[in-house]
């Protein structure tokens, strides 16, 4: 059914579960999986236009971003590992998580996208925006959505 499972977390509880789920159903279906974080580009300035990071301060919060980015990751594929299954691990750079996140599953040749959703609705949806609802919408690959 699906040869190659591409899984995106956050290292929240939510998308621990997500991970759960894609490192069973890839151990089910015999798929391969990749397990994705996808952080932000950091702007020119924290507030584009307002507030301005130096230089040094600007790189150590990279640093520190990625650096949690694939503390993340490789905590998701120790789990996985612990369940059998063998998992490649990616930390994508991404103005655009959403886009980030489709881009590389078709990089990847996954055939599903596993993500948590953190049902936000109403005000907080329109001030929050929801990045699986882009990926919904945007995505011609399947995805499979847990809350």
């Amino acid at each position: 059914m699906y040869k190659h499972i591409l899984v995106a977390t956050d290292g929240s509880k939510l998308s621990e579960m997500a991970c759960t789920k894609a490192i069973n159903l890839a151990l089910q279906l015999g798929s391969d999986l990749t397990i994705v974080n996808i952080i932000p580009k950091l702007k020119h300035s924290l507030f584009e236009g307002t507030i301005s990071i130096p230089g040094k301060q600007k790189e150590e919060l990279k640093k520190k971003i990625e650096d949690s980015a694939h503390t993340v990751v490789l905590n998701a594929q120790k789990h996985a590992e612990k369940a059998g299954v063998y998992a490649k691990t990616l930390v994508v750079k991404s103005s655009v998580v959403s886009e980030g996140l489709i881009k590389t599953a078709i990089s990847k040749k996954a055939d599903l996208i596993v993500m948590a959703s953190h049902g936000r609705n109403g005000i907080n949806r329109l001030l929050l925006g929801s990045e699986t609802l882009q990926v919904l919408t945007h995505s011609k690959i399947d995805v499979l959505v847990l809350r």
